[in-house]
């Protein structure tokens, strides 16, 4: 092709499910075309729409031999074509989708473009002028074509629904759906099917803030490794030591004790004994992945903050599911009369906030303690100054939260407040700390 023209080529802004079309840039052989925030780019984007976008990110330009390539500018959170990462350029193809951080993506196009809007305000043969965005309005276009893939947008649409859509979580309530409307009239069964589902979605909240991918089976073992704990003999040997060796005992008159005299008995008794139970699955989780060879290695062991975050919160799953159906809602449906059927309800009332809850409680606390336990695998040197403070502060937060839930519903509201904003800042600075941040897919809840 060397020695020819190059064809009409333009790129179509399109949304990141390839539904819409928010505008079209034509592309011209005597000019590359650099997209990113820097205001002397040729395509600008919005630094507060678009902030994973580095400022010059990529550029669109024709290769010596006469053929539209796309090229990454080092980039920070990387260029993809077709979902693969970019490295250095790469010749373009008709329909091939560029995307830009994972954050925004266009189309390339070697057919005519739409016509142009008049430019407005703009001095003729400026620039500017000429790369203006052309807005897809269907009111000035003549044609009013609709699609086949438009009528039917499953046809097109189809293969992003698991990645793009939500596709997964929706057929999951609608089969947790249809199982609790088959256990009606069995306690027991319904109880235990909210449960898990309320604390499924709570740690979907969690999964979708860290934005790093762990095989499923991985978690939900890590959860069951917990129950399997905490109903075994090793229980028996926490409870002596932290609560008869160490001065953690907690009688049932705690309410009536000092404040001071309780939160130290909750330091020990609680803090100190469930953080260290929760964490065993996490080092667990640690020791199997310096034993497998890569890329198994890296998709299961506790290599950063974010492993830690996510292990440490699906073993916390664990436990709340146990101490909630296994302790709790059994000691009140055995205090009321069954025959009444106020049990069971008060049994629901109870479980739906406790299992909610653990956002701000078990999953908060083990998930800033597994934090700490991912940074000390960044950094060997400080491994145990850092897990002294980890292990120290979730201990701490899991003692305030106990002792002032004895006392007032308002301080306990401000401590859960406090337990969420630890964990939550916790995520932010793993995933700014992590060495795979441009594959994070975390989700964002706000511009």
């Amino acid at each position: 092709m060397t020695g020819s023209p190059p064809k009409a080529a333009f790129l179509q802004q399109i949304s990141l499910n390839g539904a819409g079309i928010f505008a079209s840039y034509p592309l011209q052989a005597e000019t590359a075309i650099v997209i990113g925030r820097d205001p002397r780019c040729q395509i600008i984007l919005d630094s507060q729409i678009h902030g994973g976008v580095s400022r010059q990110h990529a550029k669109v330009c024709l290769s010596p031999e006469g053929y539209w390539q796309v090229c990454d500018l080092t980039s920070a959170n990387g260029t993809f074509v077709n979902g693969q990462r970019l490295q250095g350029c790469r010749l373009l193809q008709q329909g091939d989708r560029i995307t830009l951080a994972q954050d925004v993506q266009f189309a390339f196009e070697l057919e005519a473009a739409p016509p142009p809007l008049p430019d407005i305000n703009l001095p003729h043969g400026s620039f500017a002028a000429t790369h203006r965005p052309k807005a897809i309005d269907k009111a000035i276009d003549p044609s009013e074509a609709v699609t086949f893939s438009q009528l039917f947008p499953i046809v097109s649409t189809g293969r992003d629904l698991t990645r793009k859509a939500y596709l997964i979580p929706g057929v999951v309530t609608v089969a947790f759906v249809v199982m609790m409307f088959i256990s009606v009239g069995d306690p027991l069964m319904f109880n235990l099917l909210l449960a898990i589902y309320i604390a499924g979605g709570a740690y979907y909240f969690i999964y979708l803030l860290c934005g790093k991918h762990k095989p499923w089976w991985l978690l939900v073992g890590t959860a069951l490794t917990t129950v399997l704990i905490v109903t075994s003999p090793v229980l028996d040997l926490f409870v002596y030591f932290f609560r008869e060796f160490l001065p953690g005992e907690i009688s049932k008159d705690s309410a009536s004790e000092n404040f001071l005299i309780l939160l130290a008995r909750m330091f020990f008794g609680a803090g100190l004994m469930e953080e260290l139970l929760k964490a065993l699955p996490v080092f667990m989780v640690y020791l199997w992945g310096t034993i497998l060879r890569s890329p198994r290695r890296e998709q299961i062991g506790v290599w950063e903050p974010l492993d830690g975050i996510l292990v440490g919160t699906a073993s916390a799953v664990g436990f709340t599911l146990l101490e909630t159906l296994g302790q709790y809602v059994p000691e009140i449906v055995n205090s009321v009369s069954l025959q009444s059927g106020e049990g069971a309800a008060l049994g629901v009332q109870l479980l739906i906030p406790r299992v909610l809850g653990s956002i701000f409680g078990h999953m908060a606390y083990s998930g800033y303690f597994g934090y700490f336990i991912g940074l000390s695998v960044l950094k060997p040197r400080r491994r145990w100054r850092i897990l002294g403070v980890g292990y120290l502060t979730a201990a701490s937060l899991h003692a305030l939260w106990n002792a002032t839930g004895l006392i007032n519903f308002f301080i306990l509201a401000v401590i859960g407040i406090m337990s969420y904003a630890f964990l939550a800042a916790a995520i932010l600075k793993a995933r700014a700390l992590s060495p795979n941040r441009s594959q994070n897919f975390a989700t964002r809840f706000s511009k």
